[in-house]
């Protein structure tokens, strides 16, 4: 992963200030066993896997790109399993050994394609089959000021929803139909719209999306109702 796809420098200094809020949707996984391997993969500092401890779930895992961040989530949370990606994306996992991946504000702070395709690969292969990618993002925003640096940037890198933000991130909103893309290799069990609060604090519109490894390479599971 490239230094743009991963900006370890920015997020080892955002580390102690930064504060995330992608809503957990728990009735998404109200048929998952609470034994369940989950790895939340881009952890920050644990806010997500806190939330699931809440829930029951006792087989939780985080990674992230920022050695600030895990230092951060291992001092909030001594008793959780944290670890540093040295060679992003790929993973210490065996293939198919995980039951959920969680993936929340990920994409957004990997501005290329092939990077996104890479890690979205690397999370198919450690998933089992059957198993369950619970992904939450951001879409293209409609106001004003998004549209403005979507513009103001597009040119420089080179796909339209691609921005710098205030304090020097580079960051990415989507166009719906990427996802779609993105996650050719999964079945879509549900979406949901919801209201998210972005890092530096603005109300932006978020997507929710939860996906299925399929049971088996000729045979699909029903989508739920």
């Amino acid at each position: 992963m490239s230094d743009l796809d991963s900006q370890t420098a920015y997020w080892d200094a955002a580390a102690a200030t930064k504060r995330f809020t992608h809503p957990l949707h728990t009735p998404w996984l109200d048929g998952v066993g609470r034994s369940a391997a989950i790895l939340d993969y881009g952890c920050g500092y644990g806010r997500t896997l806190e939330e699931l401890e809440q829930q029951g779930f006792g087989n939780l895992s985080g990674v992230d790109t920022s050695p600030g961040m895990i230092t951060r989530a291992r001092g909030l949370h001594p008793a959780m399993r944290f670890a540093v990606l040295d060679t992003p994306p790929t993973l210490a996992w065996a293939d198919a050994s995980v039951d959920v991946v969680v993936l929340f504000a990920v994409l957004t702070c990997i501005p290329g394609d092939e990077a996104q395709r890479r890690l979205i690969g690397e999370l198919h292969r450690v998933l089992k089959p059957g198993a369950l990618l619970y992904l939450s993002d951001l879409p293209l925003q409609d106001d004003r000021r998004n549209r403005e640096r979507y513009a103001r940037f597009a040119e420089q890198y080179g796909t339209y929803g691609v921005f710098e933000t205030s304090d020097g991130a580079v960051c990415r909103h989507h166009a719906t139909d990427w996802f779609t893309s993105l996650l050719a290799e999964f079945e879509t069990v549900d979406t949901r719209r919801t209201t998210v609060n972005t890092m530096n604090g603005h109300e932006s519109a978020g997507l929710q999306i939860l996906a299925r490894k399929a049971a088996s390479r000729h045979q699909a599971p029903p989508r739920r109702k």
